[in-house]
């Protein structure tokens, strides 16, 4: 095995494309976090640190020197210290419901003088570092019954804590875990399940409960009678339509039970209800912004919606209406492929790797990547709930800022020592 500079990678062999993009990615981040909280009338100095600005100036010095520490750390520490650090987590998951400072609805945060610290960011790369490690054996199946559930419950219990605290937009990306089971070996059939359930769900919400009912019978009693010969598959089709219907009535108890601006952005989504003071305010005016920059944009700082402050959250979750806004299609298709580069390149190197570990960690990262940026662009055209969560390495935050980083760069690290198999 070759042993020559494990300490810190070989130039030649570190991915300077995968960093390229995320330089280019974090320089317009904060040219957008500058435009958005950018003073017309007062003194903008970019070091700012009591204005957005400065501090996320602060937080990418922070971010790039960690990812400097990164790379040059033993590239098997990660492998060897991957269940600790997912332990570490899950206790300031826990603790955080406790000692945490409950801010806009979600108590998920740390906090510390002026900043804080939301757990629930770093618990993104630790459990990516844990599945990997747990998947990393040379023969391991996940088909068997009893990996598959260990396997899901290293998901489930960060998972489950993030939503105690009311964090439902970071509650979601863990479900985007799931698809690197299917890169592993997993059957397709329970994607078709997870589709189904959708479906239903989204079904449920349309249609008035007691149709839906009658409707799933009327289906699963025509099925009973086109296959009423096999009398195996009775009790199989018997399980999947009380299935169906518990799905409709979970989904109905959900809704009441979800707090009221949840439900109001989950009708609205779905044209079921109107508010114009709140969610479609959002959505109108996140919409406004970004067709009003049309095909160059207004130009940089001379966004009269972004100015006037007329989108909530546009320095965060509502970021890519200040870029749409000022530099208009060809910006927006700019972030777009830079995007859908990074996320290719990290799914291109993840299939070479030699370490099955390096693999799913690989797999792990470009799902994590591809929900924040599908959901945070769906949720800012109008087309998904508001749910609240950052887009990579540009919406204004320290810990999103500091764990997207730490999330990249240890896959670069590894993918430097990709001819090393850590899992033999």
């Amino acid at each position: 095995m070759n042993t020559r500079n494990n300490s810190i990678s070989d130039g030649r062999n570190i991915d300077w494309f995968s960093i390229l993009i995320y330089a280019a990615l974090t320089i317009l981040g904060w040219m957008a976090v500058y435009s958005s909280t950018y003073n017309l009338t007062g003194t903008n100095y970019v070091f700012d640190l009591t204005k957005n600005y400065g501090k996320q100036m602060l937080f990418i010095g922070s971010a790039v020197f960690v990812a400097f520490m990164i790379m040059t750390v033993e590239y098997r520490f990660f492998f060897g210290f991957s269940y600790f650090i997912y332990a570490a987590v899950i206790v300031l998951l826990i603790a955080v419901l406790v000692l945490g400072d409950h801010t806009k609805g979600a108590q998920a945060w740390f906090k510390i003088g002026e900043f804080k610290i939301q757990p629930s960011e770093f618990a993104k790369f630790a459990t990516a570092l844990a599945l990997a490690k747990f998947l990393s054996p040379f023969n391991f199946k996940l088909t068997k019954r009893d990996n598959l559930i260990k396997a899901a419950a290293i998901i489930a219990v960060p998972a489950l804590l993030v939503l105690i605290q009311n964090d439902t937009g970071t509650f979601l990306v863990f479900i985007f875990f799931s698809l690197v089971f299917y890169r592993e070996g997993l059957n397709g059939l329970f994607l078709a399940i997870g589709a189904a359930i959708m479906v239903l769900g989204i079904a449920a919400l349309l249609v008035k409960t007691i149709i839906l009912y009658a409707l799933l019978t009327a289906l699963g009693g025509l099925i009973l009678l086109l296959f009423r010969g096999y009398k195996k598959l009775i009790w199989i089709i018997f399980f999947v339509w009380l299935s169906a219907m518990g799905i409709v009535s979970s989904t109905t108890y959900v809704l009441k039970h979800l707090q009221p601006h949840q439900q109001k952005r989950i009708l609205s989504l779905f044209g079921l209800e109107v508010d114009k003071s709140g969610v479609d305010y959002q959505k109108d005016n996140s919409l406004m912004a970004i067709s009003s920059g049309g095909f160059s944009g207004k130009g940089y700082l001379e966004g009269s919606i972004t100015k006037g402050k007329y989108v909530p959250e546009q320095s965060t979750d509502f970021i890519f209406c200040t870029i749409a806004e000022e530099f208009g299609w060809i910006g927006s298709f700019m972030v777009v492929t830079l995007f859908i580069a990074l996320i290719s390149r990290i799914v291109y190197l993840s299939e070479r790797q030699r370490s099955r570990y390096n693999r799913v960690y690989g797999y792990s990262l470009a799902c994590i990547l591809f929900s924040h940026f599908l959901i945070n662009m769906g949720m800012a055209m109008g087309l998904l709930p508001i749910i609240g969560i950052p887009l990579p390495f540009i919406s204004y935050g320290g810990s999103a800022t500091l764990s997207f980083t730490i999330l990249l760069f240890i896959f670069i690290k590894i993918d430097s020592h990709r001819m090393q198999d850590l899992s033999r």
